[in-house]
Formats: C-alpha cells, sequence, structure tokens
C-alpha cells in the first residue's frame, strides 16, 4: 500500500506548476488590496497565508477534478467504507483522501481568522469535499463516494489540529523570546 501511495504522492507534483501560478496571481492581487486596505486603515490580509490557501485549493481542483475528463468516470456510491479493505491499491486511496485535505485544514486555519473556530473549518472542509464530489457526479470527472468525504473531513480536521498545534507552540516561543 505505501509504494502506491509514494507513487501517486510523486505523481501530483506534476501539478504543482498550477498552484505556484496561482498563487502568483493571488499575491499580485493581494497586494493591490492591501494597498486599498492600508489607505482605509484597515489591517492587511496575510499574504504568504492566503497566497497559500489559493495555491492548495489551486492544486486540490486540479487534482480531484481538472485533471479528469468529462464522463471518464461516474458512479454514486453512499455505503459507508466500501473502499477499505477491498486491496492494497485501494486502501491507498483512502489514506491519500486524508493526506489530501490535511494541508487544506491547517491553511484554511491560517489564511482565515474565522477558520480558527474547529466547526466552521470542519463545516468548510466537509462542503468543500462535498462540491467536489458533486462536481464529479454532475460531469463524470470521478465517484461521488460518501467514503471520499468522510476521509476528507477527516484530513480537515487533522490539519486543523495542525494548525493549532504549531500555532501553540508559535506563541509560546513568542512569549518566552
Amino acid at each position: 500500500m505505501l509504494k502506491y501511495i509514494i507513487s501517486d504522492m510523486l505523481a501530483m507534483l506534476r501539478y504543482l506548476p498550477y498552484g505556484i501560478i496561482a498563487g502568483l496571481f493571488a499575491v499580485l492581487i493581494l497586494c493591490a488590496i492591501n494597498r486599498g486596505r492600508k489607505k482605509r486603515g484597515v489591517a492587511a490580509v496575510s499574504l504568504p497565508a492566503v497566497s497559500c490557501l489559493v495555491m492548495y485549493v489551486a492544486i486540490m481542483l486540479v487534482i480531484t477534478y481538472f485533471s479528469r475528463e468529462s464522463g471518464s468516470r461516474s458512479g454514486l456510491d453512499l455505503e459507508l467504507f466500501s473502499t477499505w479493505g477491498i486491496n492494497n491499491r485501494n486502501n491507498a486511496y483512502v489514506v491519500e483522501n486524508v493526506l489530501l485535505f490535511i494541508p487544506y485544514g491547517f491553511v484554511l486555519a491560517w489564511a482565515d481568522t474565522r477558520q480558527r473556530s474547529f466547526f466552521r473549518n470542519l463545516l468548510t472542509g466537509a462542503l468543500t469535499s462535498l462540491a467536489i464530489e458533486c462536481m464529479q457526479l454532475v460531469t463524470g470527472r470521478g465517484f461521488f463516494q460518501i467514503d471520499d468525504i468522510l476521509t476528507n473531513i477527516l484530513g480537515t480536521i487533522l490539519g486543523f489540529l495542525g494548525y493549532r498545534m504549531v500555532h501553540g507552540i508559535c506563541s509560546i516561543c513568542r512569549k518566552q523570546g
């Protein structure tokens, strides 16, 4: 199973340029927005955090949607845990779905202070996953699987907890230094 995960993760590196391009556009747009906010005396948007969020969302959409041909896959699977245990390839897909959303939960909380609430972050991850699954179903670019939504939510939760841990460590370091 690990060989599948590593192979798939390495294959996803080819989508990195899409994220970088989206991130560069975000930087340009955010610089203009921040200039306007500064003139009005409003706090600036976090350039690194929001740019990372835009980059990650672009990569995630390419991986889950745009890299697939319309009509190439279709189906609806509402059975819980139907993917796990069939074979190592399917087990790898389950783990990869969790891994895909870990950075999302992290950068959501980093980029948007409203996403620092556990339930809001969880809800955003769930709605994002549901939107991706619905887009896949309607266009035939993937299977709508309830397991995917659950594993994506788990990844969002793990990412959020990772953010809270890093944020807590940084807060302690700032107090000591």
